[in-house]
């Protein structure tokens, strides 16, 4: 008789902007998500795995958000949205927040791709409330302490994971 040893299911959620401009910034080069997805999602049943994007219509990105879907990332755009005094905005903050709590009920670790301190409420939240695990990937020193602290386990994003 065998038995089936329980996967630990994940969810994986994506904050493209804040990884590629962190990436960016500290080390010049882009973030491999084909090497992040072996080490995530490896011995561990997958629950589903989100990319939150913005939507530009440039050729470059839209070739970026094909790979990723290529890899089994589900892509989610947003426009972005040019304000009267000339900045724009496209934040995905609340929604990655919304998602992410909803799917912490169906996994056991949530593992999410962002430096933003924000998502420390999250962690927290979706730990005391379901008992879900929280793991962050984000570049040292441009990942908030509080993200850190409530994360679980906290994976610094350094050579081996980029490109």
């Amino acid at each position: 008789m065998t038995s089936t040893a329980h996967l630990e299911k994940v969810s994986i959620f994506v904050d493209v902007q804040n990884i590629y401009y962190t990436c960016r910034q500290a080390y010049k080069r882009s973030f491999d998500y084909n090497k992040f997805w072996a080490q995530a999602t490896g011995d561990r049943e997958l629950v589903g795995a989100w990319a939150y994007a913005t939507h530009r219509g440039d050729e470059k990105q839209m070739q970026f958000q094909n790979i990723l879907r290529a890899i089994g990332f589900e892509v989610k755009l947003k426009p972005v949205l040019n304000r009267k005094d000339g900045t724009t905005k496209a934040d995905w903050d609340v929604g990655i927040a919304l998602d992410a709590y909803e799917a912490a009920q169906e996994c056991d670790t949530l593992i999410l791709l962002s430096g933003d301190g924000d998502f420390g409420f999250l962690m927290h939240r979706i730990n005391q409330r379901f008992g879900t695990k929280g793991e962050v990937y984000g570049v040292p020193g441009l990942t908030s302490p509080l993200l850190i602290e409530q994360a679980t386990t906290f994976f610094p994003i350094e050579e081996s994971l980029l490109l």
